[in-house]
């Protein structure tokens, strides 16, 4: 579990084809401490498994299906990604439950500063609004924002200076495509109705 809390913005050093598979290696350093083989490592808001440790770089092998449902897919060196480790037991809530299991792409519709702040409006695809509500919350690149209107299946959020500052949001351009994960919560609902339905 995560809580779209970012910790650091890590670089990606190399994304490749192995005999293995797709290899992603990032480059972090708060994020990195005390990880091991085998744990779990958000990056831009995806649960990936360490596969292997060396220095300040971390390793990770991702399945296709993990690079069809997220923006892996035009991950090249130099970019910044957003690293968030998995919440311990006695770790603060700061933002909200993600599970770090990405459920699509948006395409960002609008990037702008209104005033001290930046206004962010993302398209989602049209079975996703049932997942979005005004005052709600959402994930985007694993960061934990609070949803300010909602247009079908376009939402938008405000930006303060310091997520731009710690996130790779600030680096976001119209015409970019953005991991998101919907409220868990909400999709637990869905769930339940959609079995009583049945019965």
């Amino acid at each position: 579990m995560f809580t779209g809390i970012v910790e650091e913005t890590g670089e990606v050093s190399s994304f490749e084809q192995t005999e293995r598979g797709r290899r992603l290696a990032v480059v972090g350093d708060v994020a990195i401490v005390d990880l091991s083989v085998g744990d779990s490592l958000a990056v831009d808001g995806c649960c990936l498994t360490v596969c292997l440790l060396e220095g300040a770089t971390v390793w990770f092998d991702l399945l296709e299906e993990t690079i069809a449902c997220t923006n892996f897919g035009s991950l090249q060196a130099g970019r910044r990604v957003n690293l968030e480790r998995s919440l311990a037991a006695n770790g603060r809530l700061g933002g909200h439950f993600l599970s770090g299991h990405v459920d699509e792409t948006g395409e960002v519709t609008v990037f702008e500063k209104r005033g001290d702040n930046y206004f962010l409006e993302v398209k989602a695809s049209p079975s996703s609004a049932k997942y979005l509500a005004p005052k709600g919350s959402v994930a985007i690149n694993g960061v934990s924002l609070t949803v300010c209107e909602v247009n079908g299946s376009v939402f938008s959020v405000w930006l303060i200076p310091h997520t731009l500052e710690t996130t790779n949001l600030g680096q976001l351009e119209a015409g970019r495509t953005v991991n998101l994960e919907f409220d868990l919560l909400a999709k637990y609902v869905e769930s339940l109705l959609a079995m009583e339905r049945k019965e």
